[in-house]
């Protein structure tokens, strides 16, 4: 069974840090790509960043880049995210996000989602 656990959420002041944690099992860890999406109920979905499976690529939203840093530890099957000067608008729930092979999907690629942690950024 694939399991996508996050954690580290919290609440923080303008311009501090947290660092959100993704535990991952049933599968290939190794493998995949991972993500990070947030949710606000304004906005909706919203894409965070995305690290290759190898982590040698990332990339991000423009509403994160330099502030946001994406990694994972492929041996303990682990993803993060380092959230830095943080902002009001960062303000959501994180959810990690892989999208597993699966021929029955659309794309051949099934997507997954932990629950999610609570982010909120507020003086």
């Amino acid at each position: 069974e694939v399991q996508l656990v996050e954690s580290g959420g919290g609440l923080v002041q303008p311009g501090g840090s947290l660092r959100l944690s993704c535990a991952a099992s049933g599968f290939t860890f190794s493998a995949y790509a991972m993500s990070w999406v947030r949710q606000t109920p304004g906005k909706g979905l919203e894409w965070v960043s995305t690290i290759s499976n190898g982590g040698v690529s990332t990339t991000y939203a423009d509403s994160v880049k330099g502030r946001f840093t994406i990694s994972r530890d492929n041996a303990r099957k682990m993803l993060y995210l380092q959230m830095n000067s943080l902002k009001p608008e960062d303000t959501a729930v994180y959810y990690c996000k892989a999208d597993l092979s699966d021929r029955r999907y659309l794309g051949g690629r099934r997507p997954y989602w932990g629950q999610g942690t609570q982010v909120t950024v507020s003086s």
